[in-house]
């Protein structure tokens, strides 16, 4: 009788261990789920761009810091449709201060077929190219805000070198329900 009791007694614990065992495993796998759908938020660009009234000059007023424009001050970008199809895209910044050194780079964007002109690609240094999504644009192209599909890049842009706070807060705001981390971005000075 004793044998039956201990075996009655381990099967019955060992129930209780396996059912919240699948309790645990089924919690966890729930909690890894939402980080993942919460971090990995599809990014949606913008339906339509009209390269022609997207070309010209654009100030940088904020950005994610990155490598290659480590020091950068006054940071401009111009954009000019070419007449075989890709944007001559030529960037400069001043150096260390906004008085610094001019630096200066330029490349070509191509556009990805069906994108509506809100996905390209941009090459400085051939066979490179780096994703250049337009994910927010002011109707009329007083503003743009450009990332890569994985968020690791984000710039915001204006026709002028500062930007009205209320339009940034709101461009911000947008931005976070994005799944944008606002701490990263950094405003960049211009004069």
């Amino acid at each position: 009788m004793l044998l039956s009791d201990a075996f009655i007694y381990n099967f019955i614990i060992m129930e209780i261990i396996t059912k919240n065992l699948k309790i645990i495993y089924i919690l966890i796998s729930l909690i890894f789920m939402t980080m993942t759908i919460s971090n990995s938020q599809t990014l949606q660009t913008v339906a339509k761009v009209d390269l022609n009234k997207y070309s010209g000059k654009w100030y940088e007023i904020a950005s994610y810091p990155q490598r290659f424009q480590k020091g950068c001050n006054c940071t401009t970008a111009e954009y000019t449709v070419s007449e075989k199809g890709y944007v001559i895209v030529e960037n400069r910044c001043s150096r260390d201060s906004v008085k610094g050194k001019q630096s200066y780079i330029k490349g070509k964007a191509f556009v990805e077929k069906n994108s509506g002109n809100a996905k390209l690609e941009v090459q400085f240094f051939w066979p490179f190219k780096g994703k250049y999504w337009i994910i927010d644009l002011a109707d009329d192209y007083s503003y743009a805000v450009v990332s890569h599909p994985d968020k690791k890049y984000l710039w915001i842009l204006s026709r002028t070198p500062k930007m009205n706070e209320s339009i940034y807060n709101q461009i911000l705001g947008r931005l976070k329900l994005k799944g944008f981390d606002l701490t990263k971005l950094k405003i960049t000075p211009q004069i």
